[in-house]
């Protein structure tokens, strides 16, 4: 299967998710996640801004404001395929944009570079155990990824792990996956 068609082919199978599954496995998830090392040594954290059926990061962000971590959420620059971090510190914070999707408000947030951030938290649609993703299709991770030198995890439900994906030269791997049932160690 192709990329795309593969996408949209999980997307439908992730949706099918019912509430409670998802609730409990998305708080297996972040709790194996606070656990964690590298999230508890990072200051400053990047993460998405979830939509089901993706892992909820929502509860993630508010813990991470409860520890003192500095929370930065991406905003995509369509025109030039480039992506920014922007820190948040509430939800008040964020517009929707396409698709539904949540940015930050550029004149209520700061930009936060590349260099300052110590674990990117990275989203994905579907993932290998050595850590490559199908992303959600715009290519701004790996983009962004590119030369990064910090942390890199991924959440995912184990329904996302998959034994083989199509892999291009410039897909980035991430570091560790976290699921409901384990923490996958992919490089370092």
């Amino acid at each position: 299967m192709e990329k795309k068609e593969l996408r949209e082919h999980l997307k439908k199978e992730l949706s099918l998710i019912d509430r409670c599954t998802y609730e409990q496995n998305s708080y297996l998830i972040a709790k194996q996640l606070f656990g964690l090392q590298q999230f508890n040594a990072a200051s400053t954290v990047a993460i998405t801004l979830s939509r089901f059926p993706e892992v909820d990061t929502w509860q993630i962000i508010r813990k991470g404001w409860e520890v003192g971590k500095r929370m930065v959420v991406p905003k995509c620059l369509p025109k030039t395929k480039e992506m920014v971090f922007r820190e948040i510190t509430s939800f008040k914070q964020l517009e929707s944009v396409y698709f539904g999707l949540f940015e930050p408000i550029d004149c209520q947030t700061i930009e936060v570079k590349k260099d300052e951030l110590d674990l990117i938290i990275v989203p994905g649609i579907t993932f290998t155990r050595n850590g490559y993703r199908i992303g959600f299709g715009g290519g701004y991770y790996d983009r962004f990824l590119s030369d990064y030198q910090g942390k890199t995890i991924s959440l995912a439900f184990s329904a996302q792990i998959k034994l083989d994906i199509p892999i291009e030269k410039h897909d980035i791997p991430v570091q560790r996956i976290i699921t409901e049932n384990e923490t996958i160690h992919c490089t370092e």
